[in-house]
């Protein structure tokens, strides 16, 4: 018997699998490197070398309007190591400097005060040269306009941002599973972009171009757009970290928005980047809180499950949702119309201009809606599971058990995915 544990919310769930059943585990490298210095010095170094940029204590001086973008609530970012080591830089370079931070909500709902204390620690929300500002992407008068995006679409951001004498952000670097990679210019789009933005950047075309995918950057549509956005807002500066699979940082990246990004990128590729192993079953995961709060954020955990299962298997995602299904729009498409292939019909009969609110998400989670069975193991409501044309199982034994009966089979192979959205899954003959 082969013992994985799997990240689920805050905890982990204990998976017991006999050995001739396993086809194979696939996980990042990032689990096996580890960095001879701490999580703070990382950060410090980065931000002391600077990739084809001054440093930030040099881009501060004179500054009075510095804007810096943070990650909210979804994303695992540990600002509470990033944040005092920028605020040591600001201060080294202009000892006077205030320093709003604009919480990149993108398309998600407004972060709370709890969930930044949680994020950045009590002191840091508290703290007397800082100020938090929630970007709401629905509220048109906090918006500016900036352009037309190479696709096509308006680029519309927080004015914040545009007023700033100084634009930087942090971020992390993961495998994104229609941008690419996470973190960098994705920042601006969709991190603090109007809802008609993020719409148009979010459209079926982009979301149906085989380039839109985990590990892929230079023929991704969405990623030239979010590029364009992100110099077009003039963000000066970046500090971007890799992360094991305890949210722990192991690597650090800080200066030029682009060049800067794509080092980490490169690094992120050598550590995530595995072969598929195929199999009829792939149990999967969303790495945990706060990734997996919800169905919405757990359709990215599946796309790594949807590389590498037999067209016809079943891909089972442990993944908390304690949230709920994140997105009523997202939800509603499912519970609304019961033929999967109607929903998808329709999605790609939709233009650029008309996509409405999380049609991406429900577009990708309908794509595998249509080539595998898909079990949820689960805090969110049965009913809800059911409703999105998705099993419900109350542990991993029970989803197996529902997998071997839909297969008609008890003997099928078994791929593990134990962090989902860690690792690029690159193609393998079968």
């Amino acid at each position: 018997m082969k013992t994985i544990l799997l990240p689920y919310g805050k905890t982990k769930l204990e998976l017991n699998l006999p050995e001739e059943r396993l086809a194979g585990i696939l996980e990042s490298h990032a689990h096996d490197f580890k960095p001879e210095k701490s999580e703070s010095e990382l950060v410090r170094d980065a931000l002391m070398n600077p990739i084809d940029s001054p440093r930030l204590k040099e881009l501060v001086v004179g500054k009075k309007n510095i804007v810096m973008i943070a990650s909210d609530h979804t994303r695992p970012v540990p600002s509470k190591v990033i944040l005092p080591e920028i605020m040591k830089e600001i201060e080294s370079g202009n000892p006077d400097a205030t320093l709003t931070i604009l919480i990149a909500t993108g398309f998600h709902r407004l972060t709370t005060r709890d969930e930044l204390i949680d994020k950045f620690g009590e002191d840091m929300v508290d703290h007397p040269k800082i100020r938090y500002i929630i970007h709401d992407s629905t509220n048109d008068e906090d918006m500016a306009y900036l352009g037309i995006l190479p696709s096509g679409g308006k680029l519309i951001i927080n004015k914040l941002a545009v007023e700033a004498d100084l634009l930087i952000s942090e971020g992390f670097i993961e495998p994104h599973f229609f941008a690419g990679f996470s973190g960098g210019r994705k920042s601006v789009l969709p991190g603090i972009s109007s809802r008609t933005t993020v719409l148009a950047n979010h459209c079926s075309k982009f979301i149906a171009d085989p380039h839109s995918r985990a590990g892929s950057l230079d023929e991704n549509p969405m990623h030239k757009d979010m590029l364009w956005a992100a110099e077009t807002a003039k963000l000066q500066f970046i500090c971007n970290v890799l992360l094991d699979a305890d949210k722990k940082v192991i690597a650090a990246y800080a200066g030029h928005l682009n060049n800067a990004h794509r080092k980490g990128c490169e690094f992120m590729n050598q550590l995530a980047g595995v072969k598929a192993i195929h199999s009829d079953i792939v149990i999967t995961t969303n790495g945990g809180y706060p990734l997996d709060q919800n169905i919405y954020q757990s359709v990215k955990g599946m796309t790594a499950a949807e590389a590498c299962c037999n067209e016809g298997g079943v891909i089972i995602i442990a993944t908390s949702c304690s949230d709920g299904h994140g997105g009523e729009s997202f939800y509603r498409t499912f519970l609304d119309e019961p033929d999967n292939q109607k929903i998808m019909d329709q999605f790609l009969a939709t233009d650029a201009e008309h996509t409405i609110p999380d049609q991406w998400e429900s577009q990708i989670l309908c794509r595998m809606l249509l080539k595998f069975k898909v079990i949820f193991v689960t805090d969110a409501p049965e009913q809800m599971i059911r409703d999105m044309h998705m099993d419900y199982a109350h542990n991993l034994d029970e989803a197996i058990a529902m997998a071997d009966e839909y297969l008609g089979k008890k003997d099928s192979k078994i791929t593990v995915i134990p962090d989902g959205i860690a690792v690029i899954v690159n193609p393998s003959d079968k």
